[in-house]
């Protein structure tokens, strides 16, 4: 669409063309920001203020700029370049000076380039010189990081760190599973006497840092922020912080967020840092008022595609980079979303492209292992956990009374199940249930974010009852699948699998025992199980549907595990018994090595 304008009497006046002989500006550094001043010169006794220029009507694009007076100017191209530059990060006050952020470096290297009309202070010309310097600079990665970055990570590990070094803020928006985590634990190592620092991640999330930060990082310490002591462990950061990291849930930061923002960080994580898209939310208010030394946004949405929500994080990362909000809308998410205006969208992605570093899996094919793992926790909701802690003391009571239930496996493994397929749905135990289930809603968050990124997955559950609760939702937001259970006639199965392939859905639902060998499904390069099975080498045998040989892509495994569950202690024995598929089950599809006192313990919430 294009917007005409015509005057209501009189001809369109055109005073002239503007070029860079006719720009008179000066910059210069002022507490961080960088202050633009100057004009052109129309003629002899007339010069349009540089702020005039840059506010005025038809700038995005156009070759011609309305003045005050409502005449016209032809401008060149260089010099609309420098008023887009100042107008990429300015505020939106006509007659405030026109203030450029220490992070807007391409704005800044054209106002400072030769020929650009513009005299710049000894500030400025240093501050362009250490960006030019840094560019080239290396680090070392920590030698108590407990891990091998692959060149990648290693990569934006080192973009990490000169962006520090810079007091700049960054977005880390790898594809899901590249090791986002681990490219910043090696970044809070480097950094872990310049203060505390602070994680905060979806509440799923906050555990899987815990054990990563433990695992890969133990020279730091992890305090999970929980409890009623809170007080106390933010006191004691503020004492001795260096080496701690705070782990925090999204929820916890918008209800603490005052405490939380007395504390000087010397380093501050959003992971999945889509949390804070919408700037209007007390969540994004809270985050915005966290006070660190370093910012850093992960997030595996390519943040560029949704420009609105371009500026919250940035409010995050660089405050102030990309001007207020209502002249970033004015300026450049109305245009571009509305009116799909291309120079607008260019300055916008020059200006981020230095904060924003995105590969896909595709990009880094050659680096990538064949396989990631990776563990999904999913937090019950207060009526299911109420539901699950009675229904777990119910069976434990039951198994505990002097009728010899106790002593017959079976009715404990029934018993089991029952805790387990509640961990997938109430309605699986109690048919009349009417509460909705936290583990589908995770699946359908992580679903949306595969499809956003063009990923297809194969998902697995055990129960194919539950399999079909999960397909009603996805019936309900038209998201296309594939389905297989054992009831599945052999015809109809390969022609399935073969629709599959061919690209007809996005996802494959497959229920464990029906899909778990016998099935090529390379097409997928994710695969999800929605519930833990006792025997890791039955889970292995169904991700290799997706991993074996003609598979060109990694391929990344989720498992939804239920937090404070039944599922944590299977999961628990996978990790803690390594034989556990060759010395308790082999092969089989019960735990028929496990006593049935080891069973009750898992009912009863002690370690196995």
């Amino acid at each position: 669409a294009h917007e005409l304008e015509w005057p209501e009497a009189g001809s369109l006046n055109l005073r002239g063309s503007l070029g860079s002989s006719s720009l008179n500006g000066r910059l210069r550094s002022e507490r961080g920001w960088y202050l633009a001043t100057g004009g052109l010169r129309l003629d002899d006794v007339t010069e349009v203020a540089l702020s005039d220029l840059v506010h005025a009507p038809a700038l995005a694009g156009g070759r011609f700029v309305r003045l005050p007076n409502g005449d016209y100017v032809e401008v060149e191209e260089r010099i609309r370049r420098v008023l887009g530059a100042l107008a990429a990060g300015t505020s939106g006050k006509k007659n405030a000076e026109l203030r450029l952020h220490a992070g807007a470096i391409a704005e800044l290297r054209e106002l400072a380039g030769e020929q650009s009309g513009f005299s710049v202070d000894e500030g400025t010309t240093h501050w362009l010189e250490r960006v030019e310097a840094l560019a080239s600079k290396s680090f070392e990665v920590p030698a108590s990081l407990n891990a091998e970055l692959r060149p990648y990570q290693l990569d934006g590990f080192l973009w990490l760190c000169r962006l520090s070094e810079l007091g700049l803020g960054a977005c880390l928006a790898d594809d899901m599973g590249l090791g986002k985590t681990i490219q910043i634990l090696a970044l809070l190592l480097l950094r872990s006497s310049q203060g505390p620092a602070i994680v905060v991640a979806p509440t799923s999330v906050c555990a899987n840092w815990a054990i990563e930060l433990r695992r890969f990082a133990p020279e730091l310490t992890a305090v999970e922020f929980t409890g009623d002591g809170r007080d106390v462990q933010l006191a004691q950061l503020k004492e001795a912080g260096n080496g701690k990291v705070l782990i925090c849930s999204y929820a916890l930061l918008q209800q603490d967020q005052a405490t939380l923002a007395e504390v000087e960080w010397g380093t501050a994580v959003l992971d999945e840092a889509q949390f804070i898209k919408n700037a209007q939310s007390l969540r994004a208010q809270a985050a915005f008022r966290l006070s660190a030394k370093q910012r850093i946004a992960a997030t595996g949405t390519p943040v560029e595609n949704h420009v609105g929500d371009l500026w919250s994080i940035f409010q995050f990362i660089n405050p102030g980079l990309l001007g207020d909000w209502s002249e970033f809308n004015r300026r450049f998410v109305k245009p571009i979303e509305r009116d799909g205006s291309v120079a607008p969208e260019e300055v916008l992605r020059r200006t981020v492209k230095p904060y924003v570093l995105r590969r896909l899996k595709r990009d880094v094919l050659q680096e990538l292992p064949p396989l990631t793992e990776l563990r999904h926790e999913v937090q019950l909701s207060p009526d299911e956990a109420l539901r699950y802690a009675l229904l777990r003391r119910q069976i434990h009571d039951k198994l505990s009374t002097a009728h010899g239930k106790r002593n017959n496996k079976l009715e404990v493994l029934a018993e089991i199940t029952r805790l387990r397929r509640f961990c997938c749905h109430p309605k699986l135990v109690f048919p009349d249930a009417d509460t909705d289930s936290s583990k589908i809603q995770a699946f359908l968050e992580l679903v949306e974010e595969l499809r956003e990124n063009q990923h297809r997955a194969l998902v697995f559950s055990q129960f194919v009852d539950f399999l079909g609760l999960v397909r009603e939702q996805l019936e309900e937001r038209a998201i296309s699948y594939e389905y297989l259970d054992g009831s599945t006639p052999q015809a109809q199965r390969q022609a399935r699998v073969e629709a599959f392939q061919n690209g007809s859905a996005s996802l494959f639902l497959i229920s464990l025992k029906a899909g778990g060998f016998g099935l090529n499904l390379t097409a997928a390069d994710y695969v999800i199980h929605l519930d833990p099975w006792w025997n890791p080498a039955v889970e292995a045998q169904a991700t290799d549907r997706a991993h074996r040989i003609g598979q060109e892509r990694p391929v990344t495994v989720y498992r939804l595990i239920t937090k404070d569950t039944i599922e944590e202690k299977i999961i628990e024995l996978h990790a803690k018994k390594q034989d556990l598929a060759k010395s308790l089950l082999d092969g089989g599809e019960q735990p028929t090595k496990l006593s049935v006192d080891e069973l009750v313990t898992l009912i009863a919430g002690a370690r196995p």
